[in-house]
């Protein structure tokens, strides 16, 4: 087993996934990077993000039922109980939650370094919220890293890196697309609940720099009018603002979604905004997909058309052949 581990540290340099928008399909991803990546072994784990990236959802999904102790939505506790560890205490924990940049409210570096090396020294497993803020007083990288931005990172640090500063820094820089495009892809979802009267179960999904909406059935919307729409709001610059419960706020006025916080502040700080003008149909699951984008165009989106196209399912007259098109898999993502 010990071969086994050793292996696995040295072969993996980094994994990267699309970042999910919304609690339960980032709870989702936690737990198969959980399974993928965690050893029993690993002690001291580091998690990287910047401000309304989710790190502390990824926490949860990595390790659920762990405490945190900087809940945004819950009655904190003033420190982490990792502070008051007794490894000679016969039902002292095995797993303690540490938000670095919160404890420092409350504690001097040296002090929060201190408690973190007496717990890992007792084989107790420390996971550090904004790890890179500790990460040179420490003196040593974290077993792991899970960094998250735009995208999720999973890093195996050996001593030639990655430093967390620069895992930090990449993570930090890519957050902004990730944000634009959850707001951009919630203002959709409103002009099609309030002008359309359209909001059935559809599959949300990532592409990059963008968001994916699928539905079983092309709307009968014209595309170009809902971009339109949402351009006007950006224009407006309305603000955005957590809400109660599973809700965002623009201007006031709740909308469903459960990552809440993963917005940017408001509708202007959105930039090129724009939709493809037509559905793209995916054979694989048989979805018809809207597909936004945010950012500066670095480079167009790719499809696969190998594929022979798929028959579709629904009579030739109830379908406009010319408002879709039958394409295989977004490159490198699979619904």
């Amino acid at each position: 087993m010990a071969h086994i581990q050793h292996s696995r540290r040295d072969q993996l340099l980094r994994s990267i996934y699309y970042a999910p928008r919304g609690r339960l399909r980032l709870y989702a991803l936690a737990a198969e990077l959980s399974q993928r990546y965690l050893l029993p072994t690993d002690h001291l784990v580091g998690v990287i993000g910047g401000e309304g990236a989710g790190k502390s959802t990824l926490i949860k999904g990595l390790f659920p039922g762990l405490e945190l102790t900087n809940d945004d939505d819950g009655i904190n506790k003033p420190t982490s109980p990792l502070f008051s560890f007794d490894p000679t205490e016969q039902f002292s924990g095995h797993t303690f939650h540490l938000d670095a940049r919160y404890e420092m409210a409350f504690h001097q570096v040296h002090e929060i370094v201190e408690a973190i090396r007496e717990a890992l020294h007792a084989q107790r497993r420390v996971v550090v919220e904004h790890f890179d803020l500790v990460y040179r007083q420490l003196g040593f990288n974290a077993q792991i890293l899970f960094a998250i931005g735009e995208e999720v990172r999973v890093y195996r640090p050996t001593i030639f890196g990655p430093s967390p500063l620069n895992v930090r820094r990449v993570a930090v820089e890519n957050l902004k697309f990730r944000l634009m495009a959850h707001s951009a892809e919630d203002l959709v979802g409103r002009i099609l609940r309030d002008d359309y009267g359209f909001s059935p179960d559809q599959l949300h999904s990532e592409v990059h720099h963008g968001f994916v909406i699928g539905f079983d059935r092309p709307p009968e919307i014209d595309l170009a009018e809902v971009e339109r729409k949402v351009l006007d709001l950006i224009q407006q610059d309305i603000e955005i603002a957590p809400g109660e419960g599973d809700h965002v706020l623009f201007s006031g006025q709740p909308f469903y979604c459960t990552g809440k916080r993963c917005h940017v502040k408001r509708t202007g700080q959105i930039e090129r905004f724009r939709l493809l003008k037509e559905y793209k149909f995916d054979p694989m699951t048989r979805r018809y997909l809207m597909v936004g984008i945010v950012g500066d165009e670095e480079e167009p989106i790719e499809f696969f058309d190998e594929l022979p196209p798929a028959q579709t399912e629904f009579p030739e007259e109830e379908v406009d052949p010319s408002r879709i098109v039958e394409v295989g898999l977004f490159k490198g993502k699979v619904y």
